[in-house]
């Protein structure tokens, strides 16, 4: 009899125990202390690695869905219009291209501010008068400029994937995270999670449970010419790696310079190691 009620105790102690741990596991999925949620996917980029390159098509559907979606709210200041080369773009088109803006300039000669249509040594313009406006009309939260978001936003890495990191040279945190961000937005928050009034659930976001921005893209938004997806899936990539293009612009001839580099100071060391061996080869040791 014993014996019994001691199983049937053991019994009930592992049973609270599992209990406890479900309802502490709910909590903490409700109420979570690190964020990003979820770490951002790693996806497969044409320019990561050391012998990465830009697809320039990815790079003209990625411009384009900034200029039909992102521009409506997000600056891209430092981008100038001329730069649009490297994606492919002849001096006609960038020409065409920066005539579709509107620049406030000026003083004139009268000393008055004008408008007058872009012109390739522009940097493409702001949707808002100031980050003032900007935030005003987007819930209090001005949206961040665009130009270096590849290079601002990315989640660290902790052990052991950064010491991996250090060997497949990973550098692709920040394209990652914005195609994680914006194809996050269809998830439902873990049951108990408050989130706040106007604000959208999105469990990759770096900085909360929820963000200000609405889900910027849906299927079919934007018209490609060349044949690609048009989903959610594919606009998150392009506008991603474009991004990406924006903050480093100069990323192939980097990496041209880093091979060439390399490629010289095996061959000096290799020189240098004959060198040594054929004034050193007579001499007694």
């Amino acid at each position: 009899m014993k014996k019994i009620l001691t199983s049937l105790a053991l019994v009930g102690l592992v049973a609270a125990g599992t209990a406890a741990f479900a309802a502490e596991e709910a909590h903490n999925a409700a109420a979570p202390t690190h964020f990003p949620i979820n770490e951002p996917k790693e996806m497969s980029w044409s320019f990561t690695g050391p012998f990465g390159t830009y697809d320039k098509a990815q790079l003209q559907r990625g411009l384009k869905v900034y200029k039909e979606v992102c521009s409506a709210c997000h600056s891209m200041n430092l981008v100038a219009f001329r730069t649009l080369s490297d994606l492919g773009y002849n001096e006609a088109q960038i020409k065409t291209l920066a005539a579709g803006y509107t620049i406030h300039d000026g003083p004139n000669d009268a000393g008055d501010m004008y408008d007058r249509p872009g012109k390739p040594s522009d940097h493409f313009p702001a949707p808002f008068a100031n980050e003032e406006a900007a935030a005003a009309s987007n819930g209090g939260a001005a949206p961040p400029d665009m130009s270096l978001l590849a290079k601002a936003r990315g989640v660290e890495r902790g052990f052991p994937q950064f010491v991996f990191d250090i060997f497949t040279q990973y550098d692709a945190g920040g394209p990652d995270y914005i195609h994680s961000l914006l194809t996050g937005y269809d998830q439902t928050p873990p049951a108990g999670m408050v989130i706040p009034e106007g604000t959208h659930y999105n469990p990759y976001f770096m900085s909360g449970v929820s963000l200000k921005m609405p889900k910027p893209l849906s299927d079919g938004q934007v018209t490609y010419d060349d044949g690609s997806p048009q989903t959610v899936d594919q606009y998150a990539r392009d506008v991603s790696a474009f991004l990406t293009w924006a903050a480093e612009p100069h990323m192939e001839d980097r990496k041209k310079m880093g091979f060439r580099v390399l490629v010289f100071l095996l061959l000096f060391g290799a020189l240098v190691y004959l060198t040594k061996r054929k004034v050193w080869e007579g001499v007694a040791h």
